[in-house]
């Protein structure tokens, strides 16, 4: 991907060095996108623009041909393919920690056909359908003019008795649509609505939703079985027993914005998320009850004063791109804040 769009003046790619090894993601981001420390339960800058819904328009024969692979290999392996609503990023600004934008409202099955295509034809070694959808840096940053929708993969790190946090890492599903079989943050989730769509813009919201659906048992929140019937599923009297917990007292959990960045494979929109449960008392009421949910193929542990199984975790070939993104930030982030809980190694990230 690097060498397909090349870098602008103050735009490149996300790359990091830890331990003395680089790793390279193919993230497009400027150095004012990261370190952002932004509270998401504080807000953001992200607003509903209503409109009519986006329209890709007619595929072109290349388009065809990969959207008809696409339904195929999902009819194949069993993956759920629903047309759900998502957000489309129609304008971005990150400045001094501050994310503002707009956003409107658009289908699934589009991006699964055309833009979640993408990175299936670089594995086959074809690019045409990129020629057409993605061709240049420039059409990757005018994220108003193309479909650009995204997702808020969060690092997630949960304060232990023993001194600690444990940070929850998975391995995706084959039966999920998206980077199956590959490593991942979890909470990782679309950013769109479940059926508020002015209030569930906020990306803490997302973040919430994907803790109780990915970790915490709600499976009524899984976008991908249908529509969802509750009228307010997040309200404090539908709340599973441990994000009860957690709302209860504001300390207790910190959500944070650690960046932002656009997925050069896909073109997604990415904003890095770190969720960070600070009181201990929690793994000793809640540890015996996270567990994953279908789009996991399995849960991985890892402590932030095992430096070395962390480096061996980042330098894991099976990243996703977004993943490994939120996970370097995350690990970053986690040395400012953690105390005595954290002997992580340093991250020390470059754009280019």
């Amino acid at each position: 991907m690097r060498t397909f769009y090349g870098g602008g003046s103050d735009a490149g790619v996300f790359r990091a060095v830890v331990g003395g090894v680089e790793v390279v993601t193919s993230v497009a981001t400027r150095p004012g996108w990261l370190d952002l420390r932004r509270s998401l339960v504080a807000g953001d800058g992200l607003e509903l623009s209503v409109g009519s819904l986006f329209e890709v328009g007619q595929l072109g024969k290349v388009a065809a041909e990969w959207a008809a692979r696409r339904l195929a290999d999902a009819a194949a392996s069993g993956g759920r393919l629903t047309d759900s609503p998502l957000y489309r990023l129609v304008e971005v600004s990150v400045a001094s920690g501050v994310v503002e934008g707009r956003v409107e409202v658009a289908s699934f099955v589009d991006y699964a056909l055309t833009m979640d295509v993408l990175e299936r034809e670089v594995t086959a070694g074809e690019l045409g359908l990129r020629r057409a959808l993605l061709p240049d840096l420039a059409s990757v940053f005018d994220v108003g003019g193309r479909l650009c929708v995204g997702g808020v993969p969060a690092l997630c790190a949960i304060a232990r008795p023993g001194g600690d946090y444990v940070v929850l890492v998975q391995e995706r599903s084959q039966q999920v649509v998206n980077v199956a079989g590959r490593l991942a943050v979890i909470p990782k989730g679309f950013h769109g609505p479940l059926n508020d769509v002015r209030a569930d813009v906020r990306l803490v919201a997302t973040v919430l939703r994907e803790l109780e659906e990915e970790l915490f048992g709600r499976g009524e929140l899984d976008s991908t079985i249908g529509g969802v019937r509750a009228a307010a599923p997040m309200h404090p009297d539908r709340l599973s027993a441990p994000m009860r917990w957690l709302m209860e007292a504001p300390e207790r959990l910190r959500v944070e914005c650690t960046g932002f960045g656009l997925n050069l494979v896909s073109g997604n929109y990415e904003f890095a998320g770190l969720a960070v449960v600070e009181d201990e008392q929690f793994w000793e009421e809640f540890g015996g009850s996270i567990e994953a949910n279908w789009e996991s193929a399995g849960l991985m542990l890892y402590s932030t004063r095992d430096a070395d199984s962390i480096k061996a975790l980042i330098a894991d070939d099976r990243w996703s791109n977004e993943g490994l993104f939120a996970l370097l930030l995350g690990v970053r982030r986690l040395r400012e804040i953690g105390g005595d809980r954290v002997e992580l190694p340093a991250v020390e990230w470059a754009v280019g």
